[in-house]
């Protein structure tokens, strides 16, 4: 069943995604080259608690850190650990958080360091397809129209889509009814109605679109091991239009992390 939300309850929904984009903002300054992953995690989580949230990938369906961090041709699901960060490679870091009930989910893939125009691209195009599909979230249009949208965009572009897995709506539960395809025909699946909250979350790749789960359970890859990009923002329709949950001005975020042992 799709719940569409309340002003209340997207006010509320905003709330939690303000602090998860917080969170990434300042990930964002800890990333170079010689960093371990794990280091992220315990940064992540820090934060959350910090600002009275609860990590909310930690222990759902057995998902054992609070941050999924994504190298290279890791698609999502990528599991914090001592491996560190190479010049070249691209990180993708998927974040959630708990706050007084409500769920907040994005995601963006990084630079580290001098990345190869091939990689700057791919990043480019999973952050601009996402904003192509959003222009699609119009009352009367349907859930494909996004998924066709950014199928059209990205592979104009040169790559594949991961077909997998989708974007999904959210609000009090993180995975919540409809389920967002990032791949489709137009004119498909439920209408578009404001109070829709959706979080919408592109998935590309350089090579093919088949996927691979590793030996950890969870780290999902491209079968050819080609270089693969995720972005995603929790976004709303509201009766004055689309407003994206999880953006948040990177400069107020970054004020915190000047004072910390992470700097």
């Amino acid at each position: 069943m799709i719940i569409c939300k309340s002003r209340e309850e997207i006010y509320a929904i905003k709330l939690s995604n303000q602090i998860v984009a917080k969170i990434l903002a300042e990930l964002k300054k800890m990333i170079k080259p010689g960093v371990q992953t794990k280091k992220l995690d315990e940064y992540a989580e820090m934060r959350s608690k910090e600002m009275d949230a609860i990590p909310a990938f930690k222990g759902y369906r057995g998902y054992p850190a609070s941050l999924c961090t994504s190298i290279n041709e890791e698609i999502v699901h990528g599991i914090p650990s001592s491996r560190t960060l190479r010049e070249g490679d691209i990180l993708s870091l998927d974040f959630g958080v708990i706050y007084d009930g409500y769920y907040g989910d994005a995601a963006v893939t990084y630079p580290v360091g001098e990345i190869s125009p091939k990689a700057k691209k791919l990043i480019d195009t999973a952050r601009q397809a996402f904003y192509k599909g959003i222009g699609q979230m119009k009352e009367g249009r349907r859930i494909s129209d996004i998924s066709f949208t950014i199928q059209s965009y990205v592979e104009s572009q040169g790559f594949s889509i991961i077909r997998t897995f989708v974007g999904h709506g959210i609000g009090l539960s993180l995975h919540e009814e409809p389920q967002v395809p990032n791949f489709g025909q137009p004119g498909r699946g439920p209408k578009i109605k404001p109070g829709l909250v959706l979080a919408i979350e592109p998935m590309i790749a350089i090579g093919d679109w088949q996927v691979e789960i590793l030996s950890d359970n969870w780290t999902a890859v491209t079968r050819d091991r080609s270089l693969s990009a995720h972005f995603e923002h929790t976004v709303a329709l509201t009766q004055k239009g689309i407003e994206i949950l999880s953006e948040v001005d990177e400069k107020e975020s970054l004020s915190y992390l000047k004072e910390s042992q992470y700097a």
